[in-house]
């Protein structure tokens, strides 16, 4: 009986269900923790959904950006990027089966000491802030309102806390640090523009990972495949597991329990 967390899949497919094959993955006694962004870039993004969401109740997701891409452009108004993958999720049969699921998954998931969000959290925000804001999110996503949320939800104003926040920039805000954040600054500002790796720090910016925190809870992030699975000079406890298998890297599970990671190679050629 083993819990396991897995980065960011991206539509690999084929990657997927070999990392669970040489995991011996069993749904009926393990658990899977999936960091976001399932889908997008790879060639199996609908695969990858009917998969996951197949597993059932042995499998917990949160949201990433790119299925806040696919929502958006599903259901608010968005609009296809010239690189997406999304084109057999939008035409299958069962696409509203699949954008409802997706629809209500949390951004956040928390047991026995680790949070797992897809791109991290600020280090003001508490354990039990962060599930809170990631609830404001998911009501406006179950909402009759929820295509109107949608349609303005992308956007980088504002780009810092407030306790007063309210409306859709609040809204924003929460999603934007739990599904894009990289780098911040010491009055907790994010940046949108630096996506690279550590180097490509803006003046006066951080990881947000190097900066500490009241707690010492395990955090598990993706959505950073610059990082290749590393958080150097790492001022809380945490694992990078987005390790770019859509990028022509792997894909990489973290044994919760262990410590263990194991990995497969990627099938793509290093888009």
């Amino acid at each position: 009986m083993s819990t396991y967390a897995i980065g960011d899949l991206h539509g690999c497919h084929a990657e997927f269900l070999a990392l669970l094959g040489k995991l011996s993955f069993n749904p009926a006694r393990d658990t899977l923790w999936l960091v976001g962004d399932l889908i997008n870039r790879g060639p199996g993004s609908l695969e990858c959904l009917r998969e996951v969401r197949a597993l059932g109740s042995s499998t917990r997701s949160v949201l990433g950006n790119h299925d806040f891409h696919l929502l958006v452009v599903a259901r608010g108004g968005g609009k296809l990027k010239k690189n997406d993958t999304l084109s057999d999720i939008l035409g299958a049969p069962d696409r509203e089966v699949l954008l409802d699921w997706l629809q209500s998954q949390p951004l956040s998931v928390f047991k026995n000491s680790t949070l797992m969000t897809h791109a991290g959290l600020l280090p003001q925000w508490s354990v039990a802030q962060t599930e809170s804001l990631g609830r404001e999110v998911q009501a406006a996503l179950g909402s009759e309102a929820s295509g109107e949320f949608l349609t303005q939800l992308f956007g980088n104003q504002p780009d810092s806390w407030r306790d007063d926040l309210d409306g859709m920039d609040r809204l924003r805000l929460i999603v934007n640090v739990l599904t894009r954040m990289r780098f911040i600054d010491a009055q907790g500002h994010l940046d949108f523009a630096a996506k690279e790796g550590l180097d490509s720090a803006p003046e006066g910016f951080l990881p947000w990972f190097q900066y500490p925190r009241d707690d010492d809870t395990r955090l598990l992030f993706g959505h950073w495949a610059a990082l290749e699975g590393n958080t150097p000079q790492a001022r809380v406890p945490v694992e990078a597991l987005d390790t770019g298998c859509v990028w022509g890297g792997r894909l990489t599970a973290l044994n919760l329990d262990s410590g263990e990671r194991t990995s497969v190679a990627s099938h793509q050629r290093g888009k």
